[in-house]
């Protein structure tokens, strides 16, 4: 039954799924430096492990998403538990760069592949009334997973090493994988019945507008996430310090997915979701200059609410826009733009930061993107109404 008990245990799974997947693939920054150090690559080439994961996270939505309106959920989380577990196994026992690359890359990309863009769908075809809030509740769980895995992570490299840390995490990601995987069922309407054609529905001005500009966003966006603790620690932070700053995006985001989900109920999925690219392009102004410790985490707070808010009304606003029929499909090819964007912003970041020693050019940049993104997601008007 839509909207009853049945439907909020499907957001508690996807909850946990999300927890568990995200707070591992984000937890990333931590292991960059001791990672670097011992395979003795460069923070670009060590950056590009977390692009090859954000690329297949996002990249392979356009798979997963049609995968779970054809199969179900269920089969599709277990593929992503498997993934998980054994791409942290290997990245653990990493002796080259490219052995990450494969592992982390493809094989935890893939795991949080199967868990994002599949649960998000299913929730949202669970829901009628309250679909905004659920999907907020569901999302939410990547911010508090990046707000305790990211410093767990610090924690545990100081502790036993990166190599250990990552097959604790191994251990830990596939237990919760496959039991989210056993608890989660597809919506009673599915949402692949008589779906409106996809190709015509891609093609649309505001689809096309929703995807470039969350592609330039994401060039900026996932910048942080890699570079911000190495940043921090540059200037006097600690190494567990630094890392909770990717923490704090996540715990910021927890706010934005859950309090701008409700604003969106007052002002509007579309103008809300245009407020956060805003929000996100001038926080970065914030880490202009030489800004000490607290002015960062202000910067982190402010993007973390704006990114919380732009990922929990993304499915709201794509659903209310074309439909939740073929929902999972029209996500996943729109999270591509993010795969896309992902994939070019840290490892360009690492080439200039590993080139100059400097990351002025590069927030001047983020900048200047994150206005053009702005610009473009200003411009999107409502299509004519499908059926939903």
């Amino acid at each position: 039954m839509q909207d009853g008990p049945r439907a909020w245990s499907v957001v508690a799974a996807a909850f946990v799924a999300m927890f568990t997947s995200f707070g591992v693939a984000y937890s990333f920054g931590a292991f960059l430096l001791p990672m670097s150090a011992e395979l003795g690559s460069g923070p670009g080439g060590t950056a590009a492990v977390f692009s090859l994961t954000t690329l297949a996270i996002f990249g392979l939505g356009a798979l997963s998403g049609p995968a779970v309106d054809r199969f179900g959920p269920r089969r599709v989380v277990l593929v992503g538990a498997l993934a998980m577990g054994l791409g942290l196994v290997l990245t653990s026992r990493a002796t080259a760069l490219w052995h990450a690359y494969l592992g982390h890359g493809l094989g935890v990309g893939l795991g949080v592949a199967c868990s994002y863009v599949p649960l998000v769908a299913v929730v949202g075809g669970w829901f009628t009334r309250r679909r905004t809030l659920a999907v907020g509740i569901a999302v939410s769980g990547i911010g508090l997973g990046t707000l305790l895995v990211a410093p767990l992570a610090a924690d545990l490299i100081a502790r036993h090493g990166w190599r250990e840390a990552y097959l604790l995490l191994a251990a830990v990601s596939t237990v919760a994988l496959v039991g989210c995987a056993l608890l989660v069922r597809a919506a009673p309407v599915a949402t692949h019945v008589e779906p409106a054609p996809l190709l015509s529905r891609l093609r649309t001005p505001a689809y096309l507008r929703l995807y470039v500009s969350g592609l330039l966003l994401s060039i900026v966006l996932f910048v942080p996430f890699v570079h911000l603790p190495a940043y921090a620690a540059s200037r006097g932070a600690g190494d567990v310090a630094a890392a909770t700053l990717v923490g704090v995006i996540g715990a910021a985001s927890v706010v934005g997915r859950l309090a701008l989900g409700a604003a969106a109920a007052r002002t509007g999925v579309l103008r809300t979701y245009q407020a956060c690219f805003a929000l996100m392009a001038g926080s970065f102004l914030l880490w202009l200059g030489a800004p000490g410790y607290p002015r960062l985490v202000v910067f982190a707070v402010l993007l973390g609410i704006g990114y919380g808010g732009f990922v929990a009304l993304s499915p709201a606003l794509v659903a209310s826009l074309f439909g939740v029929r073929g929902l999972g499909g029209l996500l996943g090819v729109l999270y591509t733009s993010a795969a896309v964007g992902s994939a070019l912003g840290p490892p360009a970041a690492g080439a200039v930061i590993g080139a100059t020693g400097e990351y002025l050019p590069v927030v001047l940049a983020a900048v200047a993107i994150g206005a053009v993104a702005t610009a473009v997601v200003l411009t999107v008007r409502a299509p004519s109404p499908v059926g939903s």
